[in-house]
């Protein structure tokens, strides 16, 4: 079975480096997927899991135009419990956090600039949930 992370943020440039660093340490053994948006990020979700693609993991931005990260994460967990979900973000509230990890069994928290030490570390942990 295949195997996917997805990456979602508003901002192009944050995915184009999320998909270097994660090619970079992981290289093809994952599938990656990105979406600039909440919305698109529901499309590919299904879009995989209509295909079979195991999706293991999502890393989300927190502050994006249409939903927060954690709202939109919670969504996925009520769908898609398995997923590891990754809050990404430079503004993030505590409160927010603290909803995503009650509500969406948040796995992990990266503040953005993100270490790539950290961001390797936290998929690669959560991988082995």
């Amino acid at each position: 079975m295949k195997k996917a992370i997805l990456c979602i943020d508003d901002e192009r440039i944050v995915l184009e480096s999320l998909k270097g660093q994660l090619r970079k340490n992981f290289g093809s053994e994952y599938r990656y997927e990105f979406a600039e948006s909440a919305e698109e990020g529901f499309e590919i979700i299904d879009e995989l899991a209509h295909e079979g693609t195991n999706l293991l993991i999502i890393v989300s931005d927190w502050l994006m135009p249409d939903i927060k990260g954690d709202e939109f994460l919670i969504e996925v967990h009520q769908k898609y419990p398995q997923i590891v979900k990754v809050l990404l973000s430079g503004q993030a509230a505590d409160d927010a956090i603290k909803n995503a990890q009650e509500k969406a069994g948040l796995y992990g928290f990266l503040s953005k600039p993100w270490e790539e030490k950290e961001l390797v570390e936290t998929i690669r942990s959560g991988l082995e949930q």
